[in-house]
């Protein structure tokens, strides 16, 4: 082991001198960083703040009365997420124990010792498993998949909207915010990519001349005009910022969307198509059961990276008054009582970021993987 560690260690770190050189400078470094940072961290850091403004971080502005709300939220949402585990990873036994580990952990680190709220996480995680369980172990029913989302997502409006959409916030509002823009952006997408290789002239153009003018302007300008515009093109709607937020997002990603689609059509051999045009199947019946599986499995890697482009954007919405978590992190240091915390509250936003991020590169790696399996 030691002879093989040093062997690779010769050839990787010390190949070259350029590479010994790089060695010397690079890895003494990061280990001083990785120990001062470590040393702060439990030594220095005053992390009291965290638990204290725990239920800021999550839901914002969200009233503390209300916050069942939330959490019935969260369970769909915990619910969901085991569904869409299930169609990738199979459930076994070990993966209760790990889960029931990570949740006591994340219990003790964020000082959540409410009864009510414990029990919440609990029904949470059953939810979480008890979907896992479901598409993992009846593969029928991953065809629900879809539909349940949709239903999902409805339902977890019609429980928060009372108190008033303005109100939501904190780390739910990124999360809502990427579900909603990922589960409505793909069938809008993959209209706008059929639309864009459409034989009809002005279905293409039209498609065409709304994924250029969307991929050349910035978000933050497309959700702002979403905002203005709105109330004055439909006043008697008298949508919400959260929805028109919401709006934003998903017609400034639907043309990316579009575009990774399309690259995946492209990808589709054109002799399948004609083979299935000789046994006369329909254009529908082709680009549904044919082509666009396929090319899904294809766009698998950048439809991730979109996700995770959404969530990494989600603070924007503060240009329109929303309260997504980083604004909530930010709203927690002008308290002149935590105003000496922001490292503390920024080093808790990083690491929430990284891990909600790492979670899905991981999950979609699988997924490619899977994919690549069931396609050979």
């Amino acid at each position: 082991m030691i002879a093989k560690s040093l062997k690779w260690s010769r050839h990787n770190l010390f190949g070259k001198p350029f590479d010994a050189l790089l060695t010397l400078i690079v890895i003494p470094t990061v280990l001083w960083l990785v120990y001062e940072a470590v040393a702060w961290a439990l030594a220095k850091a005053q992390w009291d703040i965290i638990p204290q403004s725990l239920r800021v971080l999550m839901i914002g502005i969200y009233p503390a009365d209300q916050a069942w709300r939330a959490w019935i939220a969260v369970a769909i949402i915990a619910a969901l997420l085991g569904m869409a585990l299930g169609c990738v990873f199979a459930f076994r036994a070990r993966h209760a124990g790990f889960l029931a580990f990570v949740l006591l952990a994340l219990a003790a680190a964020t000082g959540t010792n409410d009864l009510s709220n414990l029990l919440f996480l609990g029904a949470s995680a059953v939810l979480f498993v008890g979907g896992w369980m479901l598409t993992s172990w009846m593969p029928l029913s991953r065809k629900f998949l879809v539909p349940a989302s949709f239903i999902g997502l409805i339902a977890i409006f019609a429980v928060m909207a009372p108190p008033g959409a303005n109100l939501w916030g904190g780390l739910l509002l990124s999360i809502l915010l990427t579900l909603v823009t990922s589960i409505v952006t793909l069938p809008i997408g993959i209209l706008l990519a059929f639309g864009r290789r459409s034989r009809f002239s002005s279905v293409r153009w039209i498609c065409t001349a709304y994924i250029e003018v969307m991929r050349s302007v910035p978000l933050i300008m497309v959700v702002y005009w979403i905002w203005i515009l709105m109330p004055v093109l439909t006043p008697q709607l008298n949508f919400s910022d959260v929805v028109r937020g919401m709006i934003g997002f998903t017609i400034f990603y639907s043309a990316y969307v579009a575009e990774y689609v399309r690259s995946g059509l492209q990808a589709v051999p054109r002799g399948q198509t004609e083979a299935a045009r000789s046994l006369g199947m329909s254009e529908f019946d082709i680009n549904r059961s044919i082509i666009l599986p396929q090319a899904i499995r294809v766009v698998v890697p950048p439809l991730v990276g979109n996700v995770l482009d959404i969530f990494n954007n989600a603070p924007l919405v503060f240009i329109i008054g929303l309260t997504d978590f980083l604004r909530a992190g930010q709203m927690i240091l002008a308290n002149p009582q935590y105003g000496d915390r922001t490292y503390e509250v920024y080093s808790f936003l990083f690491v929430t970021y990284f891990l909600v991020g790492s979670v899905i590169t991981f999950v979609a790696r699988k997924l490619e993987a899977h994919l690549a399996r069931g396609s050979r």
